[in-house]
């Protein structure tokens, strides 16, 4: 039988051994790098794959238009977010069992560090840009097609590139680009210079085939026209054993905005008006018919429905799936 004495003892040893059990152990270091930015759904029979580029910090209070910077914050924060608004942009890969195609080739080198990202995010998701054999482009702001270049060379070297001839003809008029301002947003010098250093390579190996309208360019996709960002701004209808997928290109900008208020418009759109008569007119199909719709600078992956709310629209993000 312990005395009151020892028993204090041993309670103060066991405190003292508590507190020296050796050198503490650091937490593991954060890994402080996302996840390979690629997310799949089947489609029909095709495999769809968006694909991220990354994402760049827009001032979207700025940028918007047909509004106010105070009602850009309050639809903003209905959101959880702020201004400048963390923005992805994203691409999107079909394989037909036929063909790879991809749309859009994100921004390559001339966004900085946080963009570029699409080719390492396709050989991520299992292909290599060897593979893709045909390329449709929205239009020809540099976002969009700066990955068609890698080191000087053909990034995608076995690819035939398709956009609306009247985008090409638009953006590689030297009449064009005498006649623009000096800048580095919208239709500017550089994004004409931008242009003729990306595409013309292409050109050059036989390997640009421009198409006029709403035509179908395999079979599955076909093209249509959506007016108003760029002179010949494009959409892509993919459909396979009947399930469709718009991929809109940039008809929206800011999701937690113009969704609510798709009268809402952006500086970099070549024709305000027309830009929102065909944001409204798209959402508006989307969410009779139910299809799926992507675009590229909704959050990714950026494929979901759209349902009509009142005067504007709700964007509903796919469910997640892991593809059984």
């Amino acid at each position: 039988m312990y005395k009151p004495f020892q028993i204090a003892a041993l309670f103060a040893c066991a405190v003292i051994m508590a507190f020296n059990v050796g050198p503490a152990l650091a937490a593991a270091p954060m890994a402080k790098a996302p996840a390979p930015g690629f997310y799949r759904i089947m489609l029909g029979d095709f495999e769809i794959t968006a694909l991220n580029d990354g994402t760049l910090d827009l001032p979207v209070d700025k940028i918007l238009t047909n509004t106010t910077p105070d009602k850009v914050e309050q639809a903003l924060a209905k959101s959880y977010l702020a201004s400048p608004v963390e923005t992805s942009f994203n691409g999107f890969l079909v394989n037909t069992g036929n063909k790879l195609v991809l749309v859009d080739t994100g921004a390559g080198t001339g966004f900085g560090p946080n963009l570029g990202k699409l080719v390492a995010n396709l050989k991520a998701a299992g292909y290599q840009p060897e593979q893709v054999d045909e390329i449709y482009l929205t239009h020809m702001h540099a976002d969009h097609i700066g990955g068609l270049i890698a080191d000087g060379k053909l990034a995608f070297p076995n690819a035939i590139v398709r956009a609306d001839k009247r985008e090409s003809d638009y953006w590689l008029s030297e009449e064009n680009m005498n006649k623009a301002p000096e800048g580095e947003k919208g239709a500017t010098k550089s994004t004409f210079k931008k242009v003729a250093t990306l595409l013309t390579p292409y050109i050059q190996a036989g390997k640009y085939k421009p198409f006029e309208g709403s035509v179908e360019l395999t079979p599955g996709i076909r093209s249509y026209e959506s007016p108003g960002h760029t002179p010949g701004h494009s959409g892509y209808v993919v459909e396979s054993k009947g399930q469709k997928l718009m991929l809109a290109g940039d008809v929206i900008h800011v999701a937690a905005v113009q969704f609510e208020q798709p009268t809402v418009t952006v500086t970099f759109d070549s024709d305000s008006k027309e830009a929102e008569a065909e944001r409204i007119k798209e959402f508006s199909d989307a969410s009779r018919k139910g299809y799926l719709f992507a675009a590229a600078h909704l959050p990714f992956p950026a494929l979901g429905h759209i349902r009509e709310m009142g005067k504007g629209f709700q964007w509903l993000p796919v469910n997640f799936t892991q593809m059984h």
